[in-house]
């Protein structure tokens, strides 16, 4: 049988041609603290050095057999880039992800950019390095996944989530207008890393779940604007949402997504049978339960849960904890490679 290269088996899986055996990937940050103990530095340090990123992705993909490098790690480039700031801890020794300082307070307060300069700004130039190096990286070995969060997230990265929850009842018009404004803003950065290259985009509106939103509020708040921003962005695009999303499953892939993402709080096996055989289910493992606190023998079980639940590809439900057990992460990685070797409901194997 072919053996195909990280990247092209990736590649392959989203034009849902045969691949050989399930890719080990993800649409968020995974790299390990074993990669950075390797390169020698304190994780805050790798945060504002495109070398460092790219080299901990790729490293972290080296160590375990990963398929893929994701960059970057934190949510913070954007408001940075937007005048909001930046902490990023660099004196830190243990595991701290940067913030955002200085979020409007009110809806008053919001000034956003005419036009896409902010893409020059903070640590913007940054991250389209560490994409540029892992790109070329052994002539493009791996395949590389670029991220941007949804227009309802980023809002609440932008401006404190209260306001613009009380604001829908309040002020209905203008935090729908800051929406769009958003929805503008994510394909703007989601096109950027296009034009750069990635090997396939995640838009992560990850706190739009119905924890949080209605399906009902889901329909008419969340998914117009991401219809708008799937509609403006080329193949592969993954939808990613976090926490329970079994009553907005078929809304999800009604959005235009090439591929739906979901955590550990779905019921893959009904979603499955909700979207049908021809939808990329992508999930669903507590990446920390998992990889941290678990037994590296119990790791088996919950991967091959996933797969035999009707999933395309094994992606954890959020960005992997650095400080994961190596043993897990190997643990991991064997189990969807001999797990992942027979087709699955979207995706065939090669003879």
């Amino acid at each position: 049988m072919t053996t195909l290269t990280p990247r092209e088996r990736i590649r392959r899986f989203f034009r849902r041609e045969p691949i050989d055996v399930m890719p080990v990937f993800s649409g968020m940050g995974m790299v390990t603290i074993q990669a950075i103990e390797k390169m020698g530095i304190h994780f805050a340090k790798v945060h504002s050095s495109a070398e460092y990123l790219a080299r901990s992705a790729i490293t972290s993909a080296e160590l375990f057999g990963l398929d893929a490098v994701i960059v970057p790690y934190d949510m913070c480039t954007v408001p940075e880039a937007l005048g909001r700031g930046v902490s990023l801890y660099e004196d830190a020794d243990g595991i701290l992800y940067p913030t955002v300082p200085s979020k409007w307070g009110t809806l008053d307060q919001v000034d956003l950019p005419a036009d896409t300069g902010y893409l020059s700004k903070g640590r913007m130039p940054v991250v389209d390095e560490a994409i540029r190096i892992a790109k070329a990286y052994e002539n493009g070995r791996y395949a590389v996944g670029g991220w941007v969060l949804g227009p309802f997230t980023m809002a609440g990265q932008l401006i404190e989530l209260d306001v613009l929850l009380k604001g829908l009842k309040k002020d209905k018009d203008r935090v729908e207008d800051f929406l769009s404004k958003m929805t503008d803003l994510v394909i703007q950065i989601a096109k950027h890393y296009q034009a750069l290259g990635v090997d396939y985009m995640n838009i992560r509106e990850m706190g739009s779940g119905t924890d949080l939103l209605s399906p009902r509020m889901w329909k008419t708040l969340i998914q117009p604007n991401l219809k708008k921003v799937f509609a403006e962005l080329s193949s592969p695009k993954i939808l990613h949402i976090c926490g329970s999303t079994d009553l907005i499953i078929e809304m999800m892939n009604e959005c235009g997504s090439d591929a739906i993402s979901v955590d550990q709080k779905n019921n893959v096996a009904e979603s499955r049978k909700k979207l049908g055989r021809d939808a990329i289910i992508l999930g669903n493992f507590d990446p920390y339960g998992t990889l941290v606190k678990l037994e590296a023998s119990q790791v088996d079980g919950v991967i091959k849960k996933c797969i035999d639940n009707g999933v395309d590809a094994v992606w954890p439900g959020c960005d992997l904890w650095p400080d994961l057990k190596a043993d897990n992460m190997r643990a991991y990685v064997e189990a969807v490679r001999k797990y992942g070797k027979a087709p699955t409901p979207a995706v065939g194997r090669m003879n």
